[in-house]
């Protein structure tokens, strides 16, 4: 028997907002929305369901898991400018010049990192 990612949970104060951020990073349909709770999907394809849920408490510490994300039909600098106009800014968490991915957070401060072409 084996399992699989149904979901996946973040943390958010504006659970609305920060699903709409991602929705437009990635493609994804608001499916399910109630008081302090918006689940999204892939609009085509597959993936896990990303459900936000709000709680009190602001992030205070560097994510111990985040979403490793690559374009489908744009190069890296390319998706980087088009996520970064989305609300995402650059943050610094010990990567060096040499690596082969930008890392960014979205508007409530979640780590995340945008991956190169696997042909470049």
């Amino acid at each position: 028997m084996t399992s699989y990612v149904s979901s996946l949970a973040i943390d958010a104060q504006d659970p609305k907002a920060l699903a709409r951020f991602w929705c437009e990073v990635l493609n994804y349909r608001i499916d399910d929305e109630e008081e302090g709770f918006v689940s999204t999907t892939p609009t085509e394809g597959q993936g896990p369901r990303l459900d936000f849920l709000q709680v009190p408490e602001g992030k205070t510490v560097k994510n111990r898991l985040h979403l490793d994300i690559r374009a489908l039909d744009s190069n890296q600098d390319a998706e980087v400018a088009r996520v970064e106009s989305l609300g995402a800014y650059r943050v610094d968490v010990g990567q060096t010049s040499k690596d082969s991915w930008v890392v960014l957070a979205d508007p409530e401060g979640n780590e995340f990192c945008i991956l190169s072409d696997p042909q470049e």
